[in-house]
């Protein structure tokens, strides 16, 4: 059975997030908010439970995951940044973007692109997030909580857990965030390149969609 932490969404209790750090430590599989909508997340070193999120999804090999950042020395440590990009990165961050940059040998071969060598980063704009990464002192692996069939992520923590409860070992109760996903944006060209408009603005970018 799944734990159930209820988190303020401004000012989070520390102590749960501190547990729920543990959790993925452990090898378990958690359901938390964003700043776009509610998400899965596990160690980026888990494999097993890597798997367990695809199982969860019904996705295939190609899924592509994201690692979710606490800040920017972050991704430079699992991303090539050029100037040209950290100042583009600089300006939307923390927000409700995934950036795919080139990845460094700090991340796994089974999370990158296999053709491209690139992976998903992004630093979300949620007092939970940033707090849970603050005590796991990584990245967190992820994935929008789509469930098969449907064609919207899971807004409501309670239906989360009715749903998710003998499938993962935490849900973080934040409240309602949302429903629209993060806007996508590949930073390996020469310009930026726009792969999904989501709710992250494309003012910073200087792009009209």
């Amino acid at each position: 059975m799944a734990q159930y932490f209820v988190v303020h969404p401004e000012n989070p209790q520390r102590r749960l997030l501190k547990q729920a750090a543990e959790i993925v430590r452990a090898g378990g599989l958690i359901v938390y908010p964003t700043d776009s909508c509610y998400a899965l997340g596990c160690h980026l070193g888990d494999k097993a439970a890597q798997e367990r999120i695809r199982a969860i999804r019904n996705v295939g090999p190609r899924h592509h995951f994201t690692l979710v950042c606490r800040d920017l020395s972050e991704i430079a440590r699992y991303a090539r940044v050029d100037n040209r990009q950290y100042r583009m990165l600089k300006a939307a961050t923390p927000g409700s973007y995934t950036f795919v940059l080139q990845a460094t040998r700090e991340v796994p071969r089974r999370l990158q692109n296999p053709r491209r060598n690139t992976i998903g980063l992004r630093i979300p704009d949620h007092a939970v997030v940033g707090g849970l990464l603050e005590e796991l002192g990584e990245p967190l692996l992820s994935s929008t909580l789509i469930m098969p069939g449907d064609d919207l992520p899971m807004n409501d923590a309670d239906r989360i857990r009715e749903r998710l409860e003998r499938q993962v070992e935490l849900v973080l109760d934040g409240g309602s965030c949302g429903l629209e996903m993060t806007t996508v944006i590949d930073l390996t060209g020469e310009a930026p390149e726009i792969m999904r408009v989501g709710r992250g603005s494309l003012d910073p970018f200087g792009i009209i969609a």
